[in-house]
């Protein structure tokens, strides 16, 4: 029964992956990937939350099937970050590919980074 958790969490994460990308995209005039990247940062510090919760203790695993998993499974798009990058590469803005790069992995992990410690700090 812990597919349905993960099916769950994913019917919440992907619509609302699709509506905050629209939202956070239709505010910048820029061809940057604001929405994907807003996405895929948040959802590392939901999971660093989650992740850091879990390991204190303050949440089972089924919240972290149906949070982690789904919703920040749902949520985050490691192949729309893939396509968007080639696409700003090819498109000539070979510096702003690189910075979606270097800057989605640094704000990913710190954000993941930030939401365990604040997990274990809250919950220990």
């Amino acid at each position: 029964m812990n597919w349905v958790l993960v099916v769950i969490g994913a019917m919440v994460g992907a619509p609302l992956r699709c509506l905050t990308d629209r939202s956070v995209q239709r505010r910048h005039d820029t061809v940057f990937p604001w929405g994907t990247f807003t996405v895929n940062v948040t959802g590392s510090l939901i999971l660093g939350l989650l992740t850091g919760a879990v390991a204190a203790g303050a949440a089972s695993p089924h919240v972290q099937l149906l949070a982690g998993t789904g919703l920040c499974g749902a949520l985050t798009t490691y192949s729309t970050f893939s396509y968007e990058t080639l696409r700003l590469s090819q498109d000539g803005a070979g510096f702003l590919a690189a910075a979606n790069v270097v800057g989605s992995i640094v704000a990913g992990l710190g954000a993941a980074f930030v939401g365990a410690t604040l997990a274990q700090t809250i919950w220990t």
